[in-house]
């Protein structure tokens, strides 16, 4: 969009993504992730070829030492990812979780630099550990 055009009058002005950074959302997608992360991977883990990628989110987010505006997108993605709705539902399949795997593409285009070797690791291992457990 060019610095002179107008935003389209079919996007929702009610959704603000400056606000995804204010700290009363970032506690809410705490607990919306603290609440749905872990039960929602273990079920779909096996089927999601980002699984990997959205665990070693998962670990930065937690990690004291990634800053708080790239802490605050990775729960905010985190967070659209446990919603039992969103824009593409999870249950169709082999498109449901299309939606979600563009979140975490774009995500880590911007906050990826913060996620470091440990925290893939961690994923890496999580994952190598829940295929041997079947």
């Amino acid at each position: 969009m060019s610095a002179k055009s107008k935003p389209s009058p079919d996007v929702n002005p009610a959704i603000d993504p400056s606000t995804a950074l204010v700290p009363e959302v970032i506690k809410v997608n705490e607990r919306r992730v603290a609440r749905g992360f872990w039960p929602k991977m273990r079920r779909v883990a096996a089927r999601i070829p980002f699984a990997s990628e959205a665990l070693s989110v998962w670990w930065c987010a937690r990690d004291p030492a990634t800053p708080a505006a790239a802490k605050g997108l990775m729960l905010a993605a985190l967070a659209y990812f446990v919603l039992p709705t969103d824009a593409i539902p999870d249950i169709l399949a082999g498109i449901g979780f299309t939606d979600d795997a563009a979140v975490f593409a774009a995500l880590m285009a911007v906050v990826g630099k913060n996620i470091k070797p440990g925290h893939r690791a961690s994923a890496r291992a999580w994952l190598e550990k829940i295929t041997t457990d079947d």
